[in-house]
């Protein structure tokens, strides 16, 4: 598939959505606690703690177990009090593991794999005490959404699928998954809060006490459900759940116009796949469709934009809704999501997410989902040209 080479579709482009009431003072940087000024040129290191490329498994109830869902989003100045806080539980050395620049390379450096520190920058979980692991929850858990398998919810459900992984081979685990702040933590600044490991990479960039960009977000996960000590756990639930009813709601003819003529056994832009949209969208215009047809799409995309806080997710949500008569729906293989290649794409002015149906790994039985939103101009915050 070609692949979009112009550059000028993805320069920064600022106040895209930014949210409403979310403007900081000057001075409130004041209260956030010790200010901690990111110093490193860093590119991925080489023998971290944790181990590179051979995480160590958690146990159930460790570092991936969930834990209960905030009550009401919380704002970028919650996020900077979470940040500054847990980097007072860190001595020198790991927080110059954490502060890192906020360079092109350091932002990129996630994956979808199981690479440890080969492929990400930052801390490992497996190295913090429990009173830091339990720091750095707070400060996802204050950056996130709070809704039912989405936001923190669903990442607390990725971290703990890792250990359900662990208990059956080896390389996986929630201790092996890498906290970094590109720049520093600031009201009136611009930093990201980098956040990943298998099956996840978060990407929350702030400008100035607003999320600028929350995107690229990868979210995959096998098994896709599973029960353990009487919890039943399918994070990804809400996004198959909706996938599969914006597809089951399109007519044959509709389906004929949506279906690609390629077939795809992983996303298109997953990890080092920056800025490569396709040149031209494909599918099903959405703005040909009715009105409840539309409303399907955008129940479908609401699930990924919840990775956000709710305040920032909802402004998101209103934009790609705005910009629904110019969006594309598309899928290959089945409509039924169920086999390895079955796959679907929403891509819009803004929006992209891909959804993918692939074998299992661990579980070779089953098959499991690997998931990417990206924006076409707010990922990174729009910060770099790709």
């Amino acid at each position: 598939m070609e692949k979009a080479s112009e550059n000028n579709s993805h320069r920064r482009v600022k106040s895209r959505w930014k949210r409403a009431g979310i403007a900081f003072a000057a001075g409130t940087s004041l209260l956030f606690g010790a200010v901690y000024v990111s110093a490193n040129a860093a590119t991925v290191p080489s023998d971290p703690a944790g181990g590179a490329g051979t995480p160590t498994a958690t146990a159930p109830g460790g570092a991936g177990a969930p834990t209960a869902t905030a009550s009401s989003s919380s704002d970028a100045s919650d996020v900077v009090t979470a940040a500054n806080a847990f980097l007072d539980t860190l001595d020198e050395d790991q927080q110059s593991s954490v502060l890192l620049d906020f360079t092109e390379a350091n932002a990129t450096a996630w994956s979808n794999l199981p690479c440890g520190s080969t492929c990400r920058v930052g801390i490992a979980f497996s190295s913090l005490s429990d009173e830091q692991l339990t720091a750095a929850k707070a400060v996802i858990k204050a950056a996130t959404g709070t809704g039912t398998d989405s936001g923190n919810d669903q990442i607390t459900q990725i971290l703990a699928a890792d250990d359900y992984l662990g208990e059956s081979a080896d390389g996986y685990g929630s201790g092996n998954y890498y906290l970094a702040f590109l720049g520093t933590p600031s009201a009136d600044g611009t930093w990201q809060l980098h956040f990943g490991g298998h099956h996840l990479a978060l990407n929350l960039t702030y400008e100035d006490g607003e999320v600028e960009g929350s995107t690229p977000y990868f979210v995959g996960v096998e098994p896709t459900n599973w029960t353990e000590d009487g919890t039943s756990y399918a994070p990804l639930s809400g996004m198959y759940d909706a996938m599969s009813a914006m597809v089951a709601g399109l007519s044959t003819d509709e389906l004929a116009e949506a279906k690609l003529s390629e077939s795809f056994s992983d996303v298109l832009l997953g990890p080092d796949d920056d800025g490569d949209f396709p040149t031209a969208k494909e599918g099903l215009k959405v703005g040909e469709l009715t009105d409840d047809q539309q409303e399907l799409v955008l129940n479908a995309i609401e699930p990924w934009v919840d990775v956000a806080d709710d305040t920032t997710a909802a402004s998101v949500l209103s934009t790609y809704k705005s910009e629904l008569d110019e969006t594309y729906i598309s899928y290959s293989g089945s409509t039924d999501l169920s086999a390895q290649g079955d796959y679907v794409r929403i891509d819009g002015p803004g929006v992209w997410i891909e959804f993918v149906c692939q074998d299992g790994v661990v579980y070779s039985d089953q098959i499991h989902y690997h998931t990417v939103y990206r924006d076409h101009t707010t990922d990174y915050g729009g910060e770099f040209s790709f």
